[in-house]
């Protein structure tokens, strides 16, 4: 697959979106991703749906446990049905510590419970897109859908997603993924995988890849079965100040991830996992500042790409040739602030 160009969507301000996502379009990008953190990931699309004619819009990612399958499939739908199809869902699992205590949810196993957290939306997709006839019935260990009518059942998409296989998926659905078991779930159940944008392309080849490989082999699948997506850290700048101001913001980030014990093994497969519990025991007395400091230039190498943003495209496209199948900048668009810069970038990259 050719490598798509993405980008991300703020939601500050929802009477700006309609004019930042038309603008994505008209440049050129493939995909908007709005993401959960400071906002809701779900609202700034339904602004931007209308705005919009072809670029795909998605969730990188939308939090799955502290909300209800049905009404997360409510909201996905509504979205499909709004934007012609073009809407893709991005689940994440967030660790046990956000779940409980930011969220207020109970943890369980994260990987068996999105499993079936993605079967029940399935089913219920299924069910809507058949013309909800009868009563469902399916159940799971975490989840069920047993009761329904057509009156709380919306009309099926006119513009359904159907992977290449000929499965009705309804609406196509990413899941973030680290560690062995949540690749191989995306490569046998998933339309795609969030890759987080702490990796490395050796990361990707060593431990993404073959259990994202393994995972679709359970279903008949390959790795072409499988769009793979990231936010790639980018240093970007037309001279070394800009580049500099950037190359440090990009290492306090990196460090901030690379504290956090889920994402050991992005270090470790390099040989640094012993930066990880440093960092780590950094973050644990409050020492944010002084993290950066742990984060080489060999580290950032790996980790990130650098240059003018006519270089920044073919940098992209070296380093995920052949790995993963779309690409955004870990920075929020703002092209209205510097449409020029953005248009450099993205002219390079359809070249």
């Amino acid at each position: 697959m050719p490598l798509k160009l993405d980008t991300g969507l703020t939601a500050s301000s929802y009477k700006d979106i309609p004019a930042a996502a038309a603008e994505a379009e008209r440049m050129g990008f493939a995909g908007i991703w709005t993401a959960e953190t400071q906002h809701d990931p779900f609202l700034p699309l339904a602004v931007a749906a209308p705005a919009t004619s072809r670029i795909q819009l998605g969730t990188a990612i939308a939090v799955a446990f502290p909300r209800a399958p049905m009404t997360v499939a409510e909201t996905a739908w509504d979205l499909a049905a709004n934007s012609q199809g073009r809407f893709i869902l991005g689940l994440g699992t967030q660790v046990k510590g956000h779940n409980e205590r930011r969220f207020s949810v109970p943890w369980t196993a994260p990987g068996p419970r999105m499993r079936d957290y993605i079967r029940t939306l399935r089913a219920i997709w299924t069910y809507w897109q058949n013309g909800s006839q009868g009563q469902p019935s399916f159940t799971s260990e975490h989840y069920q859908f047993r009761l329904s009518s057509p009156f709380f059942a919306p009309p099926p998409l006119t513009e359904p997603y159907v992977d290449r296989h000929g499965e009705m998926h309804g609406v196509p659905v990413y899941i973030a993924a680290v560690n062995d078991y949540m690749c191989r779930l995306a490569g046998e159940l998933c339309d795609g995988i969030h890759v987080h944008p702490f990796h490395s392309a050796k990361y990707l080849t060593d431990i993404v890849l073959p259990n994202l490989e393994k995972g679709a082999a359970r279903t008949g699948r390959t790795l072409d079965d499988v769009e793979r997506a990231t936010t790639a850290f980018v240093i970007m700048g037309d001279t070394e100040e800009e580049r500099a101001r950037a190359r440090q913001g990009v290492r306090q980030q990196i460090s901030f991830y690379a504290s956090t014990r889920t994402y050991y093994d992005v270090l470790a497969v390099h040989g640094w996992g012993d930066v990880s519990a440093k960092l780590n025991e950094m973050s644990n007395k409050g020492q944010w500042a002084k993290m950066a400091s742990l984060i080489t230039d060999e580290m950032l190498d790996a980790y990130a790409v650098e240059g003018t943003p006519e270089e920044i495209p073919a940098l992209l496209k070296k380093k995920y040739d052949g790995l993963l199948t779309r690409v955004a900048f870990y920075m929020p668009y703002q092209g209205a602030q510097d449409p020029e810069r953005w248009q450099r970038v993205v002219r390079a990259f359809n070249q």
